[in-house]
């Protein structure tokens, strides 16, 4: 059976976890951009939304926002039709979205927390497809245990988040981790179209006085470089960018677009289970690939929709000019 819209008016949530925002909130600055959703805007984006009641076949699920807790909608999910999946779920930590909230546990119970949504949906990830999965160094360890379980761990992708609190007795926590998985050796990796290019600072040249290894251009000297493990070149959404809105842990669009570049191709199937305001449907689509955003609450979900909805009028992703990533601030 097909999956049908549920496009009912909505009296109680799906699970003790769903909520909505206060949708009244006073005037922004002028130059504040975050993006926000209107009482009237929240009826009309919750309608375009999927509630999954049955089983669905690719084309029901592929490029919709799926409002619904990814336990209960992990069985209706097909098999064998996701390229890629990107993972951001709760870090282990105290912590609040909406109304909904998330404690610390000890790296086995958040091990096993994980593994009891993970194991559902492993089912869904073709032969080839990969896997980046989220966390910060309280999880770290978990995620590890719990993704060797199902795949090949390729690398430890270490970026810097330039925002945070400073701390009197321990240093600032600065950066996050990315855990690169695959399900086998038979997988994407687009290294031309995630190469980096940087300032150059020691500008070597060749006996004639040509530049070794980097090219002047009107903006600058630069260098372009092979991408790692370590990402300096990311600026977390603020209230001046256009791509902020008021989910407190949204990822860059910038961070999503090396991902999605580097291990799809067009018109691939790119997964969030954990969508937020809807960064990875967001950056898939402006780079011509398939979606399948699955978000439990309400007003996050509605955020992904208002997103997509206005993609084509914002195409660009800052922080890439003419297919190339440039160090933060550089342009």
């Amino acid at each position: 059976m097909p999956a049908p819209r549920d496009n009912t008016k909505r009296t109680t949530p799906m699970s003790v976890l769903s909520s909505t925002t206060k949708l009244s909130k006073p005037m922004p600055a002028p130059r504040n951009k975050t993006m926000s959703v209107t009482k009237d805007e929240h009826t009309v984006l919750l309608a375009e939304c999927v509630r999954m009641h049955a089983t669905a076949s690719p084309g029901e699920v592929v490029n919709t926002t799926i409002n619904q807790d990814i336990m209960s909608a992990a069985g209706f999910l097909p098999s064998s039709f996701v390229d890629l999946l990107f993972l951001d779920p709760p870090y282990n930590m105290k912590k609040k979205f909406n109304a909904a909230s998330f404690s610390q546990r000890s790296i086995e119970d958040y091990a096993q927390w994980m593994d009891t949504w993970l194991s559902k949906i492993v089912r869904c990830l073709k032969p080839n497809a990969s896997v980046y999965i989220c966390g910060d160094w309280r999880s770290s360890t978990a995620i590890e245990l719990v993704a060797r379980k199902y795949f090949l761990i390729r690398n430890r992708i270490t970026w810097e988040r330039e925002k945070g609190r400073g701390a009197k007795a321990n240093w600032k926590n600065a950066s996050e981790d990315i855990w690169f998985c695959t399900m086998s050796d038979d997988y994407t990796f687009n290294l031309d179209a995630v190469k980096l290019r940087r300032k150059v600072l020691a500008p070597y040249t060749h006996g004639n006085g040509d530049p070794k290894d980097w090219k002047k251009t009107e903006e600058g000297s630069f260098r372009v470089t092979h991408p790692s493990n370590m990402w300096t070149d990311l600026t977390v959404p603020f209230w001046s960018m256009s791509e902020n809105t008021e989910h407190p842990t949204q990822k860059p669009e910038k961070l999503l677009a090396k991902i999605v570049l580097a291990s799809s191709n067009h018109g691939d199937v790119v997964m969030d289970p954990f969508l937020g305001s809807g960064t990875t449907s967001v950056v898939a689509k402006k780079l011509g690939r398939r979606y399948v955003g699955i978000e439990i609450d309400e007003a996050y979900a509605c955020l992904a929709q208002k997103r997509l909805g206005l993609t084509a009028q914002h195409a660009a992703i800052q922080g890439i000019r003419a297919g190339m990533f440039y160090e933060r601030n550089s342009i």
